[in-house]
């Protein structure tokens, strides 16, 4: 299925969160014409980056020149949206802004992706997914006790709280276009994204069920049965019996003597677990209610049976990657 067919997006090439924004509007069938800068060498090789996949068209364009500009705004003239991932201003000064494009054609989503938004004091400030979550109060608790913050790559801004809010972001304002004839701009900062990201915990926070330290509440490594654990061969395990029936589970399966609150319950999974290599535990564990999974390397994930019958990922021009999710199925 192409749920998103007849919907053409123009994408201004940029770094991560814009153009994985626009993958996923391409993955499952919008029009995605791709205009690149003239003369630009990617960062990534074309053929490795998977997130050019499914565009329509690729250009190569200098948005400084009239003749290459005035080309644009032909092609947005005739398109559901624009996304671009510039500073706040750049779009403005190569006559290219909301004003002058919607006034082209009122029914445009103008989609703009910046690190801190199009308002506020750090505005034109530069950053990276690191800045981003950590102004959001997402770092902070990322890690274990007694360390120091750690990214967790750059899923959480770039990805999660960029690129995603801005493909929900830009469908939610086409339908609206498409229902009232106006369109209009989207602010998606990953700022705002990755705090929304962090609602439960906050949720938690305020129920008085979440620390503000790392490493000290039930999701971030300070439950034993959150966790992970090392094996006899050097390879990880995850363990996320969170509730009693799946705990109950987990004791039965390994044989424990900890009750799911004892103190001593982590040093008691932690040398169970190192008895024996990890295929020893999934064979034991894998597919019960003990909540339990092997930590995957990226190199072993597409393999794993699981990931493998369900085509999680698949091999294109040579090249393996992530399968467009989520998957739509006619009734």
């Amino acid at each position: 299925m192409q749920p998103l067919k007849g919907i053409r997006i123009i994408e201004l090439a940029g770094l991560a969160p814009a153009p994985f924004a626009a993958m996923m509007l391409a993955d499952h069938g919008a029009e995605v014409i791709r205009v690149e800068r003239a003369g630009s060498v990617p960062p990534i090789p074309p053929d490795k980056d998977i997130l050019r996949r499914n565009r329509a068209e690729i250009l190569a364009l200098d948005l400084k020149e009239e003749g290459d500009a005035a080309r644009l705004r032909a092609l947005v003239a005739a398109a559901d949206g624009l996304i671009e991932g510039f500073r706040p201003g750049v779009m403005e000064r190569l006559g290219l802004g909301p004003e002058r494009l919607c006034a082209e054609n009122p029914r445009l989503i103008y989609g703009r992706m910046t690190g801190f938004g199009q308002s506020g004091p750090l505005a034109a400030a530069a950053g990276h997914d690191i800045n981003y979550i950590a102004l959001a109060g997402n770092l902070h608790g990322y890690g274990r006790a007694g360390a120091p913050p750690t990214p967790p790559a750059n899923a959480v801004g770039d990805f999660g709280g960029g690129g995603m809010m801005l493909a929900f972001a830009m469908l939610a304002a086409i339908l609206s276009a498409r229902a009232t004839g106006k369109g209009c701009v989207v602010d998606c900062a990953m700022v705002d994204g990755a705090a929304l990201i962090a609602a439960q915990t906050w949720s938690l926070r305020a129920a008085g069920m979440w620390r503000d330290e790392r490493g000290a509440n039930l999701l971030d490594s300070g439950a034993p049965f959150y966790d992970c654990y090392e094996c006899a061969d050097g390879k990880w395990v995850s363990v996320g019996a969170l509730e009693p029936p799946f705990f109950a589970a987990l004791k039965a399966k390994l044989g424990l003597r900890s009750a799911q609150g004892d103190p001593g319950l982590h040093d008691e999974l932690a040398a169970r677990f190192s008895e024996h290599p990890r295929d020893h535990w999934c064979d034991l564990l894998e597919g019960s209610d003990a909540c339990f999974a092997p930590v995957l390397s990226m190199t072993e994930a597409p393999a794993h049976p699981h990931n493998a019958a369900r085509g999680t990922f698949v091999e294109r021009d040579g090249l393996v990657e992530p399968r467009p999710a989520p998957r739509f199925e006619e009734l």
